[in-house]
């Protein structure tokens, strides 16, 4: 498969270089497409929610009146596209896959001459420009991944359509209802759905997880040690590792309710459980085993989705501020004490799952403990901001759109991750767990800081994949807009969330009179979600408008440090002669 890869691509079929292909720019596209539609159904099936939760008894054309069955499956849709096909399909999988090759200078691994005494004369950048080749380790298994990333993605879409309708658990669907088919509605074919999506989900990442981390290894250039990788590789690297334990768990936890819901296991069922008023009785099972094992995969996955983010951000104010110390190629000032926050965010990650169940009965010295463990990874990342801080403050940063939405992520990760140390205390997550509190601060420190820094790295890195710029006057308007769309839409839930005004509720009106109170908040945040959500429009425009006729982008148009920018020149010379002389290979 390989061999082929290498064949001139006017020899290859138009199926086989853009859809059944190991080419590692495609299948980093194909992820972002991918990411894209999940992210356009999410985006619509969050705005049915807040329509409801704003005029609840409101008839919606081709719908009707939303039932609160109808509302759980809509939320357990949304944040299942949300987390597992945009916010980790996109920044881990699919960016490592566009660039990670060439950022660690692989072509020059890759195809080295015959003479080693050449090799070793050569300077690497030349040695690099003569040479072409790079590519992910495991190829096969990086092209594969994307595929059952999107079998799972149109599984997940498929449930509403299954008798019985989507599931309706929620994305964490906690036992025992969700390990009873015969439990309601959204329990039967639905919840199998579900957990098929999510198995063929966790095997695409561990497939490019295990690509991601023999690359790292194996591929980079000869000259380049471990502390001469740019952050976002250490990001990726750092993201894959936690990967592979976290889906791992989560792929074990899968087949166990499986096996609760139709092999007669009882993995998850209490001694005795009572279903419809019939008490019905099983082994000695946990539904807490359920959450143990599911927020040991999910709190890591906020770092697997917020860690490329983290490095590409502190690579960007990096390059736009013109900042290169000469102690490092890399670029980046305190080069290593970012290295080390990466990885030790990487290894606290899996030490604070436990703060996700304070409300579960857990023991109360292991709740202290869990609360001083996401005290501490609090500070490898604090210690990150203050390294953007200071890099901002140097000054001289050239004011582009990759730069404002870089800017933008480190606002919305600041005030999403300042509400972190609260909900780390017990006795405060006791309150506001089951609140909008919660959605607010995840949906800052993981929702939108994580869609900031993917439109940070499309508009940094759409001039090396198609050569010309996007439009500045457009992409200023939707940076703005989605800032001041993200802060109407968020930062108003926390104060909804301190009222009391409880999460995963299908309605309000009509319950208690101080959650009434509420609703004038909950018709603004819906209103500034619906702005939010058009502002994206401009994207999309500024995207097909400038494939067709941006402004060209000349090489390395952003005087970039990183190795990819190197080969912008040089493959655009190898695509010229290819289209001129048809026997030259690629």
């Amino acid at each position: 498969m390989a061999a082929a890869e290498n064949k001139n691509p006017e020899q290859r079929s138009w199926l086989r270089q853009y859809v059944f292909t190991t080419s590692h720019r495609v299948v980093g596209v194909q992820y972002l497409l991918l990411a894209l539609a999940a992210v356009v159904a999410g985006a619509l099936l969050s705005l049915l929610m807040r329509w409801h939760l704003a005029w609840a008894n409101t008839h919606i054309p081709g719908w009707g009146l939303i039932k609160p069955e109808d509302y759980l499956a809509l939320l357990t849709l949304h944040g299942t596209l949300m987390i597992f096909f945009v916010m980790t399909a996109a920044p881990q999988n699919g960016l490592a896959s566009l660039v990670l090759p060439e950022q660690l200078g692989g072509r020059y691994r890759a195809n080295r001459s015959a003479n080693p005494e050449t090799d070793a004369r050569m300077s690497l950048p030349a040695a690099r420009m003569a040479l072409p080749g790079a590519r992910m380790a495991l190829p096969l298994f990086n092209a594969i991944s994307v595929w059952l990333t999107l079998l799972a993605l149109l599984v997940l879409l498929a449930t509403p359509f299954l008798p019985g309708g989507a599931a309706i658990s929620g994305w964490t669907s906690y036992p025992p209802l969700s390990a009873i088919p015969a439990a309601g509605p959204g329990q039967g074919y639905g919840m199998d759905g579900w957990l098929l999506a999510i198995t063929l989900f966790c095997v695409g990442s561990l497939l490019s997880a295990i690509s991601i981390v023999a690359t790292v290894i194996t591929r980079r250039a000869e000259s380049m040690k471990w502390m001469e990788m740019p952050l976002t590789v250490w990001s990726w690297l750092v993201g894959a590792c936690m990967s592979l334990p976290a889906f791992s768990v989560l792929l074990a936890a899968c087949f166990m309710l499986f096996s609760d819901r139709h092999l007669g296991a009882s993995y998850f069922f209490p001694a005795v459980d009572v279903l419809n008023g019939t008490v019905v009785r099983h082994a000695a099972g946990s539904p807490l085993l359920w959450q143990n094992l599911f927020w040991f995969f999910g709190h890591p996955e906020v770092y697997i989705a917020v860690l490329p983010a983290m490095g590409l951000t502190t690579v960007l104010l990096a390059t736009f501020s013109h900042r290169q110390p000469a102690d490092n190629p890399t670029g980046v000032a305190g080069y290593r004490i970012m290295v080390a926050s990466t990885i030790a965010i990487g290894v606290l990650g899996f030490c604070v799952w436990g703060h996700h169940m304070f409300v579960s009965g857990m023991n109360p010295y292991a709740s202290r403990g869990f609360g001083l463990a996401s005290i501490a990874v609090a500070v490898p990342s604090s210690i990150e901001v203050i390294q953007w801080l200071a890099t901002i403050f140097h000054g001289g940063l050239r004011r582009a759109t990759p730069l404002l939405f870089t800017l933008g992520f480190v606002s919305v990760f600041i005030t999403g991750g300042l509400t972190g140390p609260i909900l780390a205390q017990p006795i405060l997550d006791s309150y506001l767990h089951n609140t909008f509190f919660v959605v607010a601060h995840f949906h800052l420190v993981m929702g939108m800081a994580g869609v900031f820094a993917l439109y940070a790295a499309v508009y940094y890195w759409f001039p090396l994949l198609t050569g010309r710029r996007m439009s500045e006057r457009l992409g200023r308007w939707h940076f703005w807009l989605s800032l001041v769309g993200a802060y109407a839409v968020f930062f108003p839930m926390h104060f909804a969330g301190l009222g009391g005004e409880p999460r995963q509720y299908a309605q309000l009106t009509g319950t208690a009179e101080y959650l009434t109170a509420w609703m004038p908040l909950q018709k603004f945040i819906t209103v500034a979600a619906f702005l939010l959500v058009a502002a994206q429009i401009l994207f999309l425009w500024n995207v097909v408008r400038s494939l067709r006729r941006g402004e060209k982008a000349g090489f390395n148009p952003w005087n970039a440090t990183s190795l990819e920018w190197l080969h912008q020149e040089e493959d655009r010379h190898q695509s010229q002669s290819c289209r001129l002389d048809p026997k030259s290979s690629s």
